[in-house]
């Protein structure tokens, strides 16, 4: 068995967790109001923002053992760097406060989320980013695409039109991702970096869950 259908497994009830989340749930088949989305753009700013700064500390710690993770977290931060403007381009389309976005931290799950991948890329193990890359580009391009289009019906926008540019291009930007991070991890033999990985991983999925619970994005609605 490889270590990316190993990884899939052990993670896979973690991912089934999130889709049982009644706001997850909600927001894939009925969308959410625009408040909620902008409550929810303003916690995906932060995850976006600190996306390439966790990857380029835990390429500074991958030794010549793990190489080819940190040749492709070189590659990964050069893709990534500067998304974090396009969600504030969708905070401004849908009227969103970018100002305030920017200032104000991310809901307490989104900074635990955060703050866990910090540590685990520093003081665990390196390869522990990729259990968060993981995460995020299975979240991105299974549910991406839905859930955009979700939200602007429950909007009465279109897609097209403004306040989607991450999600949408996302989607898409992440099969090609997941298939790249597919024949990365199986180039990670060492037993505790592949621990590494299946923790961050069911960590983020747990995080990330909890960021659709009553103290995640919909604090800020009431700010």
């Amino acid at each position: 068995m490889s270590f990316f259908v190993h990884l899939v497994e052990r993670t896979d009830a973690h991912r089934r967790d999130l889709e049982m989340v009644p706001k997850v749930h909600a927001m894939i088949h009925h969308g959410l109001t625009a408040e909620e989305y902008r409550g929810f753009l303003h916690d995906l700013y932060h995850i976006v923002w600190h996306f390439c700064p966790v990857m380029a500390a835990a390429a500074a710690r991958c030794d010549d053992g793990f190489r080819e993770v940190r040749y492709e977290l070189y590659e990964r931060i050069q893709e990534e760097k500067g998304h974090e403007a396009w969600v504030l381009e969708d905070v401004e389309a849908v009227g969103g406060d970018i100002a305030r976005v920017r200032s104000t931290p991310p809901s307490p799950p989104v900074q635990a989320m955060i703050g866990f991948n910090y540590h685990s890329a520093e003081h665990v193990h390196p390869c522990s980013v990729l259990g968060m890359l993981y995460m995020l580009e299975v979240v991105s391009s299974v549910y991406g695409g839905r859930v955009s289009d979700s939200i602007a019906r429950a909007m009465g926008r279109k897609v097209d039109a403004g306040g989607f540019k991450f999600l949408s291009s996302h989607a898409s930007l992440d099969l090609d991702h997941m298939a790249k991070l597919n024949v990365l991890v199986k180039t990670v033999s060492d037993p505790a970096a592949q621990d590494a990985i299946v923790n961050s991983a069911n960590v983020n999925f747990h995080q990330f869950s909890n960021m659709f619970a009553e103290g995640g994005f919909v604090s800020h609605l009431t700010r």
